[in-house]
């Protein structure tokens, strides 16, 4: 079945994400994350929701929220 994608479906917006670090919930990555100033995550509009719980459990902070496409 088609379903027709809207303008909200292919939004994107930019996260800001300050204090990533190590901790339980990430030591079972294949990776180490890093404590540093900040890091950036591109998120599809219907992905934010996901991306902000993801966040709080990793320990981080989220600085601002823009939409990719945002004016300087």
């Amino acid at each position: 079945m088609y379903t027709a994608s809207t303008a909200a479906d292919n939004r994107l917006f930019v996260y800001e994400v300050a204090g990533l670090s190590q901790n339980t919930e990430t030591d079972s990555l294949d990776y180490s994350i890093r404590q540093s100033g900040s890091v950036f995550f591109t998120v599809p509009y219907s992905r934010m929701s996901q991306e902000m719980r993801r966040i709080s459990r990793l320990g981080g902070r989220i600085v601002s929220i823009k939409p990719l496409n945002a004016e300087a």
